[in-house]
C-alpha cells in the first residue's frame, strides 16, 4: 500500500470515529476489537449491546445518570491551573481533576453508569475486577447506592500493594475475592470475573472497569468516560480561551485516556499523548508498555495490541502502578496508534515516582501513581516544546498508593523532585507565568 493510500485510510478511520460510525456493527475499530468469547456469553453480550443502544440514548436514563454524576459523583470536576509546574516546565499546565470525583478517581463515571444499566437489565448481582482498587471501590459504591450485591475479584499482589482500597471495598459492602492464580494482578482478576459471569450470564452483570474486553464494553466504557474530555474541552475554552496544544493521559487498559481523548480526536490542532508504564526497562516482563512494545492478538475477548512472546503467549508485566500493570489495551487505542492520531510513549517507574514527588512538593496534590506517568510524559514533552498549553488528566488521587510510596519515596527520604529537573529562574517572564 502506498504512503498516500495509508494516509487516506487513516483519515477515513478517524472520520468514522469522530462521526460515530466506529465501532461498526461487528464491534470493530478498524482491524481491532470484536467479540471472542465462549458461546455461553454470546446471548448475554447481545442483551448488553441492545441495552447499551437503547438506554444510553434514552432521555430518562440520561437524566438519571446526569443527576447521579452531578449530585453524587460531584461533576463537573475542576480544571485547575498548576502555576508552579507551569513555571518549572516553561509551559502552561492545567490539570483535569478526576481525583476530586467521589471515591477518588475517574472510575466512578463508568461504575455508576454501568450499575444503572445493570439495574435496567434486571441483573440480580454484579461482579467486577480491579487492579489498583479504584474500580473495585467505585463498583462497590455504585452497587451500594443502587442496592445491588457486588463481588470484586482482585489479584493478591494488588491486594497487598493497594491495601487501603481493599478495606474501602469491604466497608462499602462488597465481597472481595483474592485471586491467587495466574499473574495475581489485574489480568488474573479479569479472568476470574469472566469465569464467574460465564457461570451465570443471565442473573449476573459484569461491570468491566476499562475500555477493553468484548464488544460492546470498549464502546460502553468510552461513552461513560467521555464526560472527562467534554468537560475539559469546555472548561479550557472558558478559562484559557481556545484549545490546548496537548492533552495527556496515562494508558493501561485505557479508560481515563479514551474518555479524555475522544472529544478532542476531531481537533487537528490538539496533540494527544498517551503515557504507558515503562516499568524497569524495555525487556518483556519488565514493563506494561503495550502500545509501545506489543503486537496484535486476542485477550479477554478482544483483538488488540498485547505484550506476548514469539509463540503468542501473553506475558506477565511490571509497573510500580497497579492500575497500569496489564498486558493489553483497549482496541480504540490500538486504532488511534495505527492512524497516528495519538502518540504513545512510556515513563519508567523512577520517572513516575519523581513526577509524583514534584507534583506533591510544588502543587500540594498527591496524584495516583497511574496519573504520575502522565505527568512524567507531559514534563518530557514540555521540555522539547516550550511555551505550550498542556492539559493533563489527573485520573485519581494517590492515597491508595501510600504502602508503595512508604517503601519508595518516603523510605528513601525523597521529598523533592530529582535535581536534574530544572526550575525556571525566579525572574523568568516566560509564557508560563500567566494562565492567559
Amino acid at each position: 500500500m502506498s504512503a498516500r493510500g495509508g494516509e487516506s485510510d487513516a483519515l477515513a478511520m478517524l472520520a468514522g470515529l469522530v462521526g460515530g460510525k466506529l465501532p461498526d456493527e461487528h464491534g470493530r475499530f478498524g482491524a481491532y476489537g470484536g467479540r471472542y468469547v465462549p458461546e455461553t456469553l454470546v446471548p448475554a453480550l447481545a442483551r448488553l449491546e441492545a441495552g447499551v443502544r437503547t438506554h444510553l440514548r434514552d432521555s430518562q436514563f440520561r437524566a438519571e445518570l446526569d443527576r447521579e454524576l452531578r449530585e453524587w459523583v460531584g461533576r463537573p470536576t475542576a480544571l485547575t491551573h498548576a502555576p508552579n509546574l507551569s513555571r518549572r516546565w516553561n509551559a502552561q499546565v492545567w490539570l483535569k481533576r478526576e481525583d476530586l470525583a467521589h471515591t477518588g478517581a475517574h472510575k466512578i463515571n463508568n461504575a455508576i453508569g454501568q450499575a444503572l444499566l445493570a439495574q435496567r437489565l434486571g441483573a440480580q448481582r454484579v461482579v467486577a475486577e480491579t487492579g489498583a482498587g479504584q474500580h473495585g471501590v467505585a463498583s462497590a459504591a455504585a452497587c451500594a447506592r443502587l442496592g445491588l450485591p457486588c463481588t470484586v475479584y482482585m489479584g493478591d499482589i494488588d491486594m497487598e500493594r493497594q491495601a487501603p482500597n481493599v478495606g474501602r471495598m469491604k466497608l462499602l459492602g462488597a465481597h472481595v475475592v483474592p485471586v491467587t492464580g495466574g499473574d495475581r494482578t489485574l489480568r488474573a482478576a479479569i479472568d476470574e470475573a469472566l469465569r464467574d459471569w460465564v457461570s451465570d450470564p443471565e442473573g449476573t452483570y459484569y461491570l468491566l472497569g476499562s475500555a477493553v474486553g468484548p464488544h460492546p464494553y470498549p464502546l460502553l466504557v468510552r461513552e461513560l468516560q467521555a464526560v472527562i474530555g467534554r468537560e475539559a474541552r469546555a472548561q479550557f475554552a472558558e478559562r484559557a480561551g481556545g484549545l490546548p496544544d496537548l492533552v495527556v493521559a496515562c494508558v493501561g487498559g485505557g479508560s481515563n485516556s479514551i474518555g479524555m481523548f475522544h472529544p478532542f480526536v476531531g481537533d487537528d490542532s490538539v496533540g494527544l499523548l498517551g503515557v504507558e508504564a515503562g516499568g524497569r526497562g524495555p525487556g518483556l516482563g519488565d514493563n506494561s508498555a503495550t502500545l509501545s512494545r506489543g503486537s496484535p492478538g486476542v485477550l479477554h475477548g478482544s483483538y488488540s495490541m498485547l505484550l506476548q512472546d514469539e509463540h503468542g503467549q501473553v506475558q506477565e508485566t511490571h509497573s510500580v502502578s497497579a492500575g497500569l500493570d496489564y498486558p493489553g489495551v483497549g482496541p480504540e487505542h490500538s486504532l488511534l496508534k495505527a492512524t497516528g492520531r495519538v502518540q504513545y510513549v512510556s515513563a519508567s517507574d523512577d520517572e513516575a515516582l519523581d513526577a509524583l514527588a514534584e507534583c506533591c512538593r510544588h502543587e500540594g496534590i498527591l496524584a495516583a501513581l497511574e496519573s504520575a506517568h502522565a505527568f512524567a510524559g507531559a514534563r518530557r514533552w514540555a521540555r522539547a516544546n516550550p511555551g505550550k498549553r498542556i492539559v493533563i488528566c489527573l485520573s485519581g488521587r494517590g492515597d491508595k498508593d501510600m504502602p508503595t510510596l512508604q517503601r519508595t519515596l518516603v523510605a528513601s527520604g525523597t521529598s523533592a523532585p530529582d535535581a536534574s529537573v530544572p526550575a525556571a529562574s525566579a525572574g523568568s517572564t516566560s509564557a508560563a507565568d500567566t494562565p492567559s
